[in-house]
């Protein structure tokens, strides 16, 4: 099975190959994942306009990578950003998002969960993300922890501290029994058992989790539907090529 995870954005390859080096180690013997990057993007996403920048160049990996043999594509962002996009795109290869799946285990495990984002500012995102996967009568809470993306591992303890606080004001206030981690570099910093210890209840990481369900659902033989995420119709019908022909610019 050869699984990659996209990361839909621009990342220094010394942090590609750390989180590949944490993927391979989650993943099950005969699993080969590559952690693979692009060339154009923004440096972190946190804001609907930087998950729709990211989405073309993403989008044209996915499609490389499907040529070559891939198995799945996981979209790195736990906002999964294009996910639906890549699948109408897709024809053989299974796209899965980190944000869908790790949502859908949290339904599973509890029955209120929360979702722990960056800022205020995302606070909606995350409630609309639940709605839209089907889960939003489910997750009750959407706490901040007031860090950017590219601040998170500057101080580990901090990061964790704020971390901590975040999710007991969820379960004070909101009787929540489950949290998801909802930004993927608090993912990478592999903290979830710790935090688990730390708040009594269990803790979905969606690096680990998105990577178990990819590999189950392609060891199912089973892909996303066609008949939801349906090939456009430009290129169904020929008149485009392939995906690059829905792309024009004037003269």
């Amino acid at each position: 099975m050869k699984i990659s995870y996209v990361v839909p954005g621009l990342m220094p390859e010394e942090e590609a190959r750390r989180r590949e080096g944490l993927l391979r180690g989650w993943a099950s013997a005969g699993t080969q994942v590559d952690v693979v990057t692009v060339d154009e993007g923004p440096l972190s996403i946190e804001s609907v306009y930087e998950e729709l920048i990211c989405v073309r160049a993403m989008a044209e990996k996915v499609m490389d990578l499907e040529a070559l043999g891939y198995d799945a594509a996981i979209v790195g962002c736990a906002g999964d950003p294009g996910l639906d996009a890549v699948r109408e795109l897709t024809t053989r290869m299974l796209v899965t998002g980190p944000g869908e799946a790790s949502f859908h285990a949290a339904a599973m495990l509890g029955r209120r969960f929360g979702l722990l984002t960056l800022d205020e500012g995302m606070v909606a995102m995350g409630f609309e993300q639940a709605a839209k996967i089907g889960v939003g009568s489910r997750l009750v809470s959407v706490v901040s922890v007031d860090t950017p993306v590219l601040a998170l591992t500057q101080d580990r303890d901090k990061t964790f501290g704020r971390i901590v606080a975040a999710c007991q004001k969820a379960i004070a206030a909101q009787h929540v029994d489950t949290m998801v981690i909802g930004c993927m570099t608090m993912g990478f910093m592999t903290m979830a058992k710790e935090l688990e210890e730390a708040i009594g209840i269990p803790v979905v990481n969606p690096a680990n989790v998105c990577l178990k369900f990819t590999e189950a659902l392609v060891s199912c033989g089973l892909m996303h539907s066609k008949a939801a995420f349906a090939v456009p119709p430009k290129i169904a019908l020929g008149t485009a090529r392939d995906y690059r022909d829905l792309f024009h610019t004037r003269g």
